[in-house]
């Protein structure tokens, strides 16, 4: 099983649910946790924005990461993680709309295996939590490798 490099120190990862999962994202590249609220359809956008809303004077565009990982379980969609605009390079402020937020913990090294998902596109790595495994995921996801809506190219 690879492993990261198990001398490095712990990181702090946010746990949230999408659908029947769990996922977790590095807390450093997290600028704040909101409660979802009405979004604002942008017409013509790719099939994984959901909208914009406007989160203390920023247009903040909200993403669907269910649609980026290719997530099929419905959820109660109650949060919006916004990513720090300095850390993720999206082209201004965006969030992702989760069905819930869990926790966040510190992840050692040696609880992280990238065996896996070495070809997982936005996947770092599978955490191994207790008795279950929490999806690491990476926000910087190149949404224009998703699935497309035309089954003809596919």
């Amino acid at each position: 099983m690879a492993a990261i490099e198990t001398d490095a120190e712990p990181t702090k990862v946010l746990e949230f649910g999408l659908g029947d999962g769990t996922y977790c994202l590095d807390i450093g590249v997290i600028d704040e946790i909101v409660d979802a609220g009405e979004l604002t359809r942008i017409p013509n956008s790719p099939t994984h924005v959901e909208g914009v809303m406007d989160l203390r004077g920023r247009t903040t565009t909200i993403v669907d990461p269910k649609t980026l990982f290719s997530i099929e379980d419905a959820g109660p969609r109650e949060r919006i993680v916004v990513f720090d605009d300095d850390r993720v390079a999206e082209g201004g402020t965006v969030g992702w709309i989760v069905d819930e937020v869990f926790q966040v913990r510190d992840v050692t090294p040696e609880n992280v295996d990238e065996g896996t998902t070495a070809n997982d596109r936005g996947v770092r790595g599978i955490v191994k939590s207790d008795d279950r495994f929490v999806v690491w995921v990476v926000p910087d996801v190149d949404a224009s490798e998703t699935p497309d809506d035309d089954p003809a190219e596919t």
